[in-house]
């Protein structure tokens, strides 16, 4: 438990310290955010503020991780990483085209749905054929939250069930990152959440990344907490939504995600009911602005509101998770 403690507070000094040396190189790359033409008018203040601040929090998890691989059994940990960098690099990709181009439109939708589904489909392959994917008598048990009871999948039908839910999940916390300090506010929680399944379950080295990250997230709020110095951008949105659903499946729950994943999910869900009640309606909407957030803004929200009380849905959320995973224990 120690060194998982340290693991964080070593995350947490280590992305501050890359987050003031990293930023000073984005403003003289002049790596600012446009903003998008049908956000928030008044948004428009925080163009140019510098993207790909979420370098920080990736910089300084490697690094742990790195220094703490002598003292390592179980290096399932890095299977993990592996997916949630390869999103990052899609992310970074991204918004290395938005800079390119000088707006708010990076890889299209096509192009980044492809190259999710691809890493997706490698991960979950490799972890299949290298035992880090549970097995019994030919069948992956697909753990179910509270029944505490598994139901034996079929490994293909498994695989295609895990890619739709990694992508899913990889964009929606994509979705929630549109507000200062929202996206690594609501994923501490999650993070300590799955620090402590870890740690209950005896998968100490896996405990370390999500400590980690709880300690970089924090450092990297003090400078994205509104008003914001830097945006973590796609490069880590989608790097922590690799690392949401890797940490998911490394621990045999991706079901929980239902729950830690609660505030990315209704997220998601508001922008797919706008499009389809505008849709269905000729024009009329059902927000006054999805995502979700954008709604509760345009009502008179001040971005911290916003920001505190979905931390607080989040934490809420992941404590009820908890309850339905602590059964695996033993």
């Amino acid at each position: 438990m120690t060194r998982i403690l340290i693991t964080a507070g070593a995350g947490c000094v280590l992305s501050a310290l890359i987050g003031l040396l990293i930023l000073p190189v984005l403003r003289a790359l002049k790596a600012g955010q446009s903003i998008r033409e049908v956000g928030p008018t008044w948004h428009n203040y925080k163009a140019g503020t510098p993207m790909m601040g979420g370098l920080m929090f990736i910089f300084g998890l490697v690094i742990c991780l790195l220094l703490a691989i002598p003292v390592m059994t179980d290096y399932t940990v890095f299977y993990v990483l592996a997916l949630a960098l390869c999103f990052g690099a899609i992310g970074f990709l991204d918004d290395f085209c938005k800079l390119k181009k000088k707006q708010n439109m990076g890889l299209t939708s096509l192009q980044k749905a492809l190259l999710q589904m691809a890493v997706s489909a490698l991960y979950l392959y490799i972890m299949y054929k290298t035992g880090g994917m549970q097995v019994v008598d030919g069948n992956i048990p697909l753990y179910i939250p509270f029944a505490n009871m598994s139901l034996n999948i079929h490994p293909l039908l498994y695989i295609f069930f895990a890619m739709f839910v990694m992508v899913g999940c990889v964009n929606a916390v994509n979705l929630t990152d549109g507000v200062d300090g929202l996206c690594g506010s609501v994923t501490v929680p999650v993070m300590v959440f799955f620090t402590a399944a870890a740690v209950l379950h005896q998968r100490m080295d896996l405990a370390l990344m999500p400590a980690c990250l709880v300690g970089g997230l924090i450092a990297y709020l003090f400078f994205n907490w509104h008003p914001a110095k830097v945006f973590m951008g796609d490069t880590g949105s989608l790097f922590l939504g690799g690392a949401v659903c890797a940490l998911a499946f490394a621990m045999n729950m991706p079901l929980i995600l239902v729950l830690v994943g609660f505030v990315y999910i209704i997220e998601t869900l508001s922008v797919i009911l706008q499009v389809g009640y505008f849709k269905l309606t000729h024009g009329k909407r059902l927000f006054k602005m999805s995502p979700i957030h954008h709604h509760f803004e345009m009502s008179g929200w001040k971005e911290t509101k916003i920001v505190i009380v979905f931390a607080l849905v989040s934490a809420l959320m992941c404590i009820l998770a908890w309850f339905g995973v602590s059964g695996l224990a033993g």
